[in-house]
């Protein structure tokens, strides 16, 4: 946006949609949060929100190998169908990471090894949903509705996790952030939420836009007759007073990746540091689809897990005291095939892995349901042997206080031994 330019137009919704992330912006945001009832006048003080938990979760789009990710140690069938993809703890270049003598780690994740070893963080093997679909588009729908099967649910689980929140403090239009283009759809629902890739998009100097213009737009949004477009361009116009009052330090000891999740994560922890009443955000991690040389250094897997790991390791050091208050969660929407195709690569399959991070979990351990890998119980995929939902509930549960037996509909979630205590 050049503000030399727009500094001169007639400040009017028109102008404002056309000169602003706005057009993308207003139209993925909610319902009106009540915050935006009590900052409705032009000035105010910067407000302080009592400072909650958060979940942040990581979605890996394109289908991780979880096999690769967390491979189990000199197993004698995988070295049989993925004999140029299996790594040895004994090798001098690539070396499997040793985790508990059973499952090693890939040496791309390695950052996230101190944090297993410190009992912070978890795996969970075999996790998926339990349908046979191989198909990206309808498992990460299903992976983000949380209704495997039902295309027909309008709404994502974490928005249905947001409405049973905690509402007796001041709501924050900074609630529910995912640092995406759109809005996801797992925060698809009434429940407010913001989708902006970059926080800056959210600033503007006095000298282009004053308040009194901003209220101003607000007024013409009022008389919109479409209520989503009017609600839609409230929210954003109040969330966009509130950042010309928010110091967001953008200085940070740690070296993120030059990445699309290097940048949303470092994002996300200045929201917390800044303290604006942030409780859910959402970040993707994007090319995990390894149909072809997979196991080389430049491949794919490779690039992702690297960029995966450090991101989350720059992420979680950057929170410093703030790390109490904060849990991230990885998914993907489905695993990989045992056995590797033609082009070195893996095709689609079942079962994958996820971790949890987080100073109240009970780290160090690996829960995998299934007990052997072999002919008889893999033989094309890994299967899903925790449900996804199971994950999920136990996490919303322990970690935000929320009942999650009606966020899953027709779903009896079973808990997870994940938390101490």
């Amino acid at each position: 946006m050049c503000h030399d330019t727009i500094k001169h137009e007639q400040w009017n919704r028109r102008a404002f949609l056309k000169g602003s992330s706005m057009a993308v912006f207003g139209l993925t945001l909610g319902g009106i949060p009540s915050f935006v009832a009590q900052a409705a006048t032009q000035t105010f003080e910067t407000p302080v929100f009592k400072r909650k938990k958060i979940l942040v979760t990581i979605f890996q789009r394109g289908a991780m190998d979880g096999l690769a990710a967390v491979q189990p140690i000199e197993n004698h069938f995988l070295k049989k169908v993925r004999p140029n993809l299996m790594l040895s703890t004994l090798s001098q270049e690539e070396k499997l990471v040793d985790l508990n003598g059973n499952f090693g780690l890939s040496p791309y994740l390695f950052s996230l090894k101190p944090y297993f070893n410190a009992n912070q963080m978890a795996i969970i093997h075999g996790s998926g949903l339990p349908i046979d679909n191989r198909s990206h588009f309808d498992m990460q729908d299903f992976t983000e509705s949380g209704t495997p099967g039902m295309k027909s649910t309008q709404t994502g689980w974490l928005n249905r996790a947001l409405a049973q929140t905690d509402r007796a403090t001041m709501v924050s239009p900074f609630k529910a952030v995912a640092m995406t283009p759109t809005r996801p759809r797992i925060l698809y629902g009434n429940e407010s939420s913001i989708a902006v890739e970059r926080l800056e998009d959210l600033r503007f100097r006095e000298s282009v836009i004053t308040d009194e213009q901003l209220n101003g737009i607000g007024h013409e949004y009022n008389a919109e007759q479409n209520e989503r477009l009017r609600n839609a361009g409230k929210n954003g116009l109040e969330a966009i007073k509130l950042m010309k009052h928010i110091d967001l330090n953008t200085q940070s000891a740690q070296t993120y990746p030059k990445s699309n999740l290097g940048h949303s994560l470092r994002q996300i922890a200045q929201l917390i540091k800044a303290n604006v009443g942030l409780e859910i955000a959402f970040a993707e991690s994007t090319g995990w689809d390894t149909h072809s040389r997979q196991p080389t250094k430049s491949g794919a897997f490779a690039r992702n897990a690297e960029d995966l790991s450090k991101s989350i390791a720059a992420f979680w050091e950057d929170l410093g005291t703030f790390q109490d208050d904060v849990v991230v969660m990885t998914m993907t929407e489905f695993g990989r095939t045992t056995n590797q195709n033609g082009s070195l690569g893996t095709d689609h399959g079942r079962g994958s892995c996820q971790f949890i991070l987080g100073n109240n979990i009970d780290g160090g351990k690996i829960f995998n349901n299934l007990k052997t890998i072999d002919e008889q119980t893999c033989a094309r995929e890994l299967p899903v042997t925790t449900d996804f939902r199971n994950v999920c509930t136990t996490v919303l549960k322990n970690h935000l206080n929320i009942d999650a037996t009606t966020i899953f509909p027709e779903f009896q979630p079973e808990s997870i031994p994940l938390f101490r205590g």
